[in-house]
């Protein structure tokens, strides 16, 4: 059987970048104007005031400071209050393969391969920019790619769905090399209008390089184990699809974006992935101990910071937990890959590390990784 290794990442950042101060600005614009046009209803009783956001509030509830966004002036335009990329011909790249490329080509170059090397090609990421035909196909015809490409849709555990599965390829011989590219244009499927949301998410595209072990460049990472785990919840929820079209509400309705129970989801989500780690830990045989560093989701620090020290049986450091929220803000599936990517290059070979994921599904996954010389 073959043996699948992770042989290099790639992380493409867009230009603009969002304070905490430049989100609450607009938005409590918005907010003015929203209660000064609807006053009347609002001293009758008929409506709730929309009431003002503050930097302090979105670095308590979450630790994100910052965000890179494709559209910084439709987002914080308060008369918009959304991003505006413009539509391209069905001959122009589309937008979410043109990151999806650029970050692919990072990790082909710092694994010394060509595109013509590589047998498969996965895009998975939370929201495609269409339908069809698969965005990874397009992705592979842009990179010049051969092989198959498809698509795959796991939420926030998109990549690590992605990995075991480009691992699965490899291990069965369906191919030698994959190819999983995770580009998250997240502010498409953001209420900017939602006080208790509007802060969550950035955008950002990332890659991994999934390969046979005897093609892998020096210092790769092997992949120790992997462990997938799903279960229904409505608590993070994104309505939006193509029968939308018939719905009365059209588009606009607030349930076709992002919408979610933010403590539901962290006192769920906190104990089933902390004993999902636990379990696979001793599966492996690995003590707590023996993890260098955990990248994990990036999606709220203080979820990041109670999962560690329930794995841990204590506070994580920041070497031990690094996080990339502050600046990326949630980057659904590609947010631990970018702490992974960022947060690596000091390991030495036989050091251990943990990429996990969680999110909307509920999904949660995992990789156990150990540096090679």
């Amino acid at each position: 059987m073959n043996t699948p290794v992770i042989s290099a990442t790639g992380l493409w950042t867009p230009p603009n970048s969002i304070s905490n101060k430049e989100l609450v600005d607009s938005y409590n614009v918005w907010a003015d104007n929203w209660n000064r046009e609807r006053e009347a209803d609002i001293a009758a009783g008929l409506l709730e005031p929309k009431t003002h956001s503050s930097v302090e509030f979105i670095e308590k509830a979450s630790g994100i400071k910052s965000r890179y966004v494709m559209d910084k002036t439709g987002v914080l335009d308060p008369d918009i209050m959304a991003p505006r990329i413009a539509e391209r011909p069905n001959e122009q790249i589309s937008v979410l393969a043109e990151i999806a490329v650029k970050a692919a080509k990072d990790a082909l170059e710092r694994a010394g391969r060509k595109p013509e090397d590589v047998d498969a090609v996965i895009c998975a990421a939370s929201n495609m920019q269409r339908a069809y035909p698969a965005m990874a196909v397009e992705i592979q015809d842009a990179l010049g790619c051969g092989g198959f490409a498809f698509d795959m849709n796991v939420a926030c555990s998109s990549a690590t769905f992605g990995i075991q599965t480009a691992a699965d390829f490899v291990r069965s011989g369906s191919a030698k090399s994959v190819l999983m590219v995770n580009p998250e244009i997240c502010s498409g499927h953001l209420n900017f209008t939602d006080r208790d949301s509007h802060f969550i998410f950035g955008d950002v595209a990332t890659a991994v390089l999934v390969e046979d072990v005897s093609i892998a460049p020096v210092g790769h990472w092997k992949i120790l184990g992997t462990k997938l785990k799903t279960q229904f919840s409505n608590n993070i929820r994104n309505n939006f699809g193509f029968l939308n079209r018939a719905a009365p509400e059209g588009i606009d309705a607030p349930d076709k974006l992002f919408v979610q129970e933010g403590r539901k989801v962290f006192k769920e989500v906190v104990p089933m992935v902390a004993t999902m780690i636990g379990e696979q830990l001793g599966e492996l045989n690995i003590a707590p101990t023996d993890l260098r560093r955990m990248w994990l989701h990036q999606a709220n620090a203080n979820m990041n910071r109670l999962i560690s020290s329930k794995v841990l049986g204590r506070e994580a450091t920041d070497e031990e937990s690094p996080t990339v929220l502050d600046t990326y803000a949630n980057t659904s599936s590609a947010g631990s890959i970018i702490a992974f990517h960022k947060y690596s290059g000091d390991f030495k070979p036989g050091d251990r590390g943990l990429i996990c994921s969680f999110g909307a599904g509920y999904s949660a996954g995992t990789v156990f990784v150990e540096k090679t010389a």
